[in-house]
């Protein structure tokens, strides 16, 4: 998988809920190629701004050549993307790490918590659809039940939640309980009886350690897709390190670099 860098024109931008910004873009090179969990880096038209920020792919459309990227005002890089309008031009690298291993026919429960949702809706579309694939013809409902999706967020602002609904049943959980169960997605897990073969999960530190014990406690495959603030974005500064039982090629230590090796981790690859 070759990435590129392109100067892609904006197609549209919206606001989702305070703070966070939906932004598609017109990038074939990079849609052709891209998969669930991976990434892209989008450059600042500001020159003092020299590093690129990294944004998880929410969608891929390949047919229409169109990325969308969901993401969250953290600083001025991200604040001046806000900005963008239908017609404008960002410079965009990628697509980039390593994405979700797609296993369908397993009962996968998919975690998301709060920015770290975005790239769980790609995930849960891909999932069905070869759900669907691998089903056509059976007298079974068409991957029924096999995906499904706990949200965590902050308040009731629900981002996304409705445009899980089309692949599985979805539950939320929110820190104040202004919405469905309340605390964290783990708390939501336990209150619905989920149960899975699999487990998906992206969102802080905090989140995704509590769900690799969890996986863990259940016996359940797990992979983990890690946030990170990153500077280059390819591997070359060793800025975004995870502890890892495997020593890595790279650094001959037991790290390993979230942008290159990741950020999709199997859960037992990492300390957390």
């Amino acid at each position: 998988m070759a990435k590129v860098k392109i100067s892609a024109p904006v197609r549209e931008q919206r606001t989702l809920a305070e703070g966070i910004f939906d932004l598609r873009l017109e990038a074939p090179e990079i849609a052709a190629q891209a998969v669930p969990g991976q990434f892209v880096s989008l450059y600042s038209g500001d020159g003092a701004r020299l590093l690129p920020r990294p944004i998880s792919i929410c969608g891929i459309d390949r047919e229409k050549g169109i990325l969308r990227l969901v993401y969250r005002i953290a600083g001025a890089g991200t604040e001046e993307f806000s900005r963008l309008r239908a017609g404008d031009r960002v410079e965009v690298l990628g697509p980039l790490g390593n994405g979700f291993p797609l296993e369908p026919g397993r009962r996968a429960l998919l975690m998301g918590g709060g920015i770290g949702i975005p790239p769980m809706l790609e995930l849960a579309a891909a999932l069905s659809r070869l759900n669907k694939e691998a089903q056509a013809g059976s007298p079974a409902a068409e991957g029924a039940g096999l995906v499904q999706a706990v949200l965590g967020y902050r308040d009731s602002q629900m981002f996304l939640k409705d445009e899980f609904a089309p692949y599985g049943p979805v539950y939320a959980a929110t820190e104040d309980g202004s919405a469905g169960t309340k605390g964290n997605v783990l708390d939501a897990v336990r209150e619905q009886g989920i149960q899975a073969d699999i487990i998906y999960a992206c969102g802080p530190t905090p989140m995704l350690r509590a769900v690799k014990a969890y996986a863990k406690e259940q016996g359940t495959a797990c992979f983990l897709s890690l946030e990170e603030r990153m500077a280059c974005g390819i591997g070359a500064c060793l800025a975004c390190v995870c502890q890892s039982k495997e020593k890595d090629e790279h650094s001959q230590v037991h790290n390993k670099r979230i942008c290159k090796e990741g950020p999709v981790f199997a859960a037992e690859e990492i300390e957390l």
